[in-house]
Protein backbone atom coordinates (compact mmCIF):
# COMPACT_ATOMS: atom_id res chain seq x y z
CA UNK A 1 0.00 0.00 0.00
CA UNK A 2 1.25 3.12 -0.94
CA UNK A 3 1.44 5.85 1.70
CA UNK A 4 -1.20 8.25 0.75
CA UNK A 5 -3.27 5.19 0.22
CA UNK A 6 -3.53 4.93 4.39
CA UNK A 7 -7.58 5.58 5.26
CA UNK A 8 -8.29 8.48 7.75
CA UNK A 9 -9.43 5.58 10.62
CA UNK A 10 -6.18 4.04 10.12
CA UNK A 11 -3.82 7.40 10.32
CA UNK A 12 -6.24 8.18 13.18
CA UNK A 13 -5.32 4.88 15.36
CA UNK A 14 -1.67 5.47 14.12
CA UNK A 15 -0.98 8.71 15.98
CA UNK A 16 -2.53 7.79 18.74
CA UNK A 17 -0.53 4.54 19.36
CA UNK A 18 2.50 7.00 18.88
CA UNK A 19 1.39 9.13 21.44
CA UNK A 20 0.42 5.96 23.97
CA UNK A 21 3.68 5.02 23.19
CA UNK A 22 5.81 8.30 24.39
CA UNK A 23 7.03 8.55 27.78
CA UNK A 24 4.33 8.90 30.40
CA UNK A 25 5.75 12.43 31.71
CA UNK A 26 5.63 13.50 28.10
CA UNK A 27 2.11 12.97 27.81
CA UNK A 28 1.40 13.65 31.54
CA UNK A 29 2.98 17.44 30.17
CA UNK A 30 0.32 17.54 27.53
CA UNK A 31 -2.44 15.95 29.00
CA UNK A 32 -5.08 18.68 28.47
CA UNK A 33 -3.89 18.77 24.42
CA UNK A 34 -6.15 17.50 22.11
CA UNK A 35 -4.57 15.31 19.58
CA UNK A 36 -6.35 15.58 16.67
CA UNK A 37 -5.52 14.19 12.81
CA UNK A 38 -7.08 15.61 9.50
CA UNK A 39 -6.86 14.81 5.96
CA UNK A 40 -5.14 18.09 5.17
CA UNK A 41 -4.07 21.62 6.03
CA UNK A 42 -7.26 24.39 5.65
CA UNK A 43 -6.45 26.53 2.59
CA UNK A 44 -3.83 29.15 3.02
CA UNK A 45 -2.76 27.35 6.00
CA UNK A 46 1.22 26.83 6.52
CA UNK A 47 5.01 27.72 5.92
CA UNK A 48 5.76 29.47 2.63
CA UNK A 49 8.01 26.80 1.65
CA UNK A 50 7.18 23.08 2.13
CA UNK A 51 4.48 21.65 3.41
CA UNK A 52 2.65 21.57 6.62
CA UNK A 53 2.65 18.26 8.37
CA UNK A 54 1.31 19.38 11.43
CA UNK A 55 0.30 22.33 13.61
CA UNK A 56 0.32 23.21 17.70
CA UNK A 57 -2.74 25.92 18.07
CA UNK A 58 -2.96 27.36 21.92
CA UNK A 59 -0.97 28.71 24.38
CA UNK A 60 2.37 27.05 25.19
CA UNK A 61 2.92 25.42 28.45
CA UNK A 62 5.35 28.19 29.91
CA UNK A 63 3.05 31.20 29.08
CA UNK A 64 0.24 29.88 30.67
CA UNK A 65 -2.00 31.01 33.59
CA UNK A 66 -4.52 30.33 34.98
CA UNK A 67 -7.72 29.07 32.11
CA UNK A 68 -10.42 29.99 32.23
CA UNK A 69 -13.73 27.88 32.54
CA UNK A 70 -15.00 26.60 29.36
CA UNK A 71 -12.50 27.84 27.27
CA UNK A 72 -10.87 25.90 24.24
CA UNK A 73 -8.29 22.87 24.32
CA UNK A 74 -5.29 23.74 23.33
CA UNK A 75 -4.71 21.17 20.25
CA UNK A 76 -1.83 19.68 18.23
CA UNK A 77 -3.26 18.38 14.56
CA UNK A 78 -0.98 15.84 12.49
CA UNK A 79 -2.30 16.18 8.47
CA UNK A 80 -2.24 12.92 6.48
CA UNK A 81 -2.04 14.03 3.54
CA UNK A 82 1.43 15.69 3.45
CA UNK A 83 2.67 13.58 6.31
CA UNK A 84 1.97 10.80 3.74
CA UNK A 85 3.32 12.53 0.90
CA UNK A 86 6.64 12.70 2.89
CA UNK A 87 7.16 9.05 3.21
CA UNK A 88 8.64 6.61 0.61
CA UNK A 89 6.58 3.64 2.12
CA UNK A 90 3.45 3.29 4.63
CA UNK A 91 5.97 1.54 6.62
CA UNK A 92 7.69 4.94 6.82
CA UNK A 93 4.54 6.19 8.69
CA UNK A 94 4.39 6.11 11.94
CA UNK A 95 8.00 7.27 12.36
CA UNK A 96 7.07 10.56 10.90
CA UNK A 97 4.02 10.35 12.65
CA UNK A 98 5.84 9.91 15.73
CA UNK A 99 8.66 13.14 14.44
CA UNK A 100 5.49 15.12 13.88
CA UNK A 101 4.07 14.40 17.08
CA UNK A 102 7.39 15.18 19.24
CA UNK A 103 7.57 18.23 17.00
CA UNK A 104 4.08 19.50 17.89
CA UNK A 105 4.59 18.51 21.54
CA UNK A 106 8.00 20.20 22.13
CA UNK A 107 5.92 24.04 20.30
CA UNK A 108 3.49 22.82 23.58
CA UNK A 109 5.91 22.99 25.97
CA UNK A 110 7.37 26.53 24.73
CA UNK A 111 10.40 25.57 22.25
CA UNK A 112 10.86 27.27 19.18
CA UNK A 113 11.93 25.51 15.76
CA UNK A 114 15.82 26.00 16.47
CA UNK A 115 15.52 24.53 19.98
CA UNK A 116 13.24 21.75 18.21
CA UNK A 117 16.06 21.36 15.55
CA UNK A 118 18.83 21.13 18.21
CA UNK A 119 16.67 18.27 19.59
CA UNK A 120 16.69 16.62 16.07
CA UNK A 121 12.46 16.94 15.78
CA UNK A 122 12.84 19.58 13.40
Amino acid sequence: MNPDQVPADEFAALVAAQFSALPEWVRQAVHDVAILTEDAPPPGAGPEHGLLLGQYRGVPLPRRGHRASGSLPDTIVLYREPIARVCRRAADLPERARQVLLHEIGHALGLDEKRLRELGVG
